[in-house]
């Protein structure tokens, strides 16, 4: 059966300017993180991914390390965009990184010429993709000076190979590091990806982060919008000592009781609003037009959709926005 996209999908989930860039982002991108890969039969893939885009989201974030091996969630999302998308790749922003273990030996990580190179060529050809619109530094290189890496990038845009460039996991301080030399390249650095949910708050608020972004024309894109889950009404009675935490959130472990308490009460907020805590996470987010997009994951229709409904309540009150950041203290 041929796939045709929904004609009203640009009428469900709103847009966001990045910064006074010209990239536009939906404000929920899909994200393949965990949720698709080699251990997920395709057609499941598949239908999740077109149902993501028939509700208005064309951002897909992608990284050569995700999936259950490396690059399988890149070859899924390239096995139904050759199949199903391709017609509306204009549409689409179709975001990778690189800087994680990829590949075998020393030059199969971190963000050297040759090994951001190499990995944006493969990420192209798991995709089935001539370009990627955005693609990203995905960690800080403590051993790679930083101007080879600005560099590097550079030449990829040069190349025809990206649109923009981006950074993730990096602190405010390596961000403008960063920057600068993209300014004086004239590269088109648009976002600094990282993790920020209401429980971690650090790596985006400190030190003037989104100020920073927003002084060179850039915007943050937030992942892990539910702490792993956290955020949502499953472990409203406790989580296991083993929970798979992100490394950002890792201190969450060690005051579980405090956790379980400010969970709680954010639930009881969501409550009040008609939402579910997943759904206020996400407005929370969203209440700073410097964030640009939030990436999240869903390996169910059901799933993505209970996110997507956020969309029909982003405006949070003073009042609310007060005893949220009560309960956050």
């Amino acid at each position: 059966m041929v796939y045709a996209a929904q004609e009203d999908r640009y009428e469900k989930v709103p847009a966001r300017r990045v910064s006074d860039s010209g990239l536009i982002l939906p404000a929920l991108s899909f994200g393949l993180w965990r949720n698709l890969g080699d251990q997920k039969p395709l057609a499941n893939s598949r239908e999740v991914i077109l149902k993501a885009f028939d509700n208005g989201i064309y951002s897909f974030d992608n990284a050569s390390n995700y999936g259950p091996s490396n690059g399988s969630a890149e070859e899924t999302f390239g096995a139904v965009f050759n199949s199903d998308l391709k017609a509306y790749r204009d549409e689409l922003v179709i975001t990778t990184k690189a800087g994680y273990h990829m590949w075998p030996g020393p030059l199969g990580e971190f963000s050297g010429r040759k090994t951001l190179r190499a990995a944006l060529d493969l990420s192209l050809q798991r995709m089935h993709l001539d370009y990627v619109d955005i693609f990203y530094a995905h960690r800080w290189d403590p051993n790679t000076n930083l101007e080879e890496t600005a560099v590097a990038l550079d030449s990829l845009v040069r190349q025809g190979k990206a649109l923009y460039v981006g950074v993730s996991n990096y602190t405010a301080e390596q961000t403008l590091a960063i920057a600068e030399i993209f300014k004086e390249l004239r590269t088109p650095f648009v976002t600094n990806q990282v993790s920020y949910n209401m429980l971690h708050r650090n790596e985006a608020e400190d030190h003037d982060m989104l100020s920073i972004l927003d002084q060179h024309h850039a915007g943050l894109v937030a992942y892990g919008p539910l702490a792993e889950g956290l955020l949502t009404d499953r472990y409203l009675g406790g989580f296991p000592t083993d929970f798979p935490l992100h490394r950002t959130n890792a201190g969450l472990a060690d005051d579980p009781k405090g956790t379980v308490a400010k969970l709680n009460a954010l639930n009881a907020v969501a409550a009040d609003r008609g939402q579910t805590l997943a759904q206020l996470a996400m407005a929370w987010l969203l209440k700073d037009p410097r964030v640009a997009s939030i990436v999240f994951g869903a390996s169910s229709i059901d799933h993505l959709i209970d996110n997507i409904k956020v969309t029909d309540n982003l405006e949070l009150s003073v009042e609310e926005l007060q005893k949220i950041e009560n309960i956050l203290k």
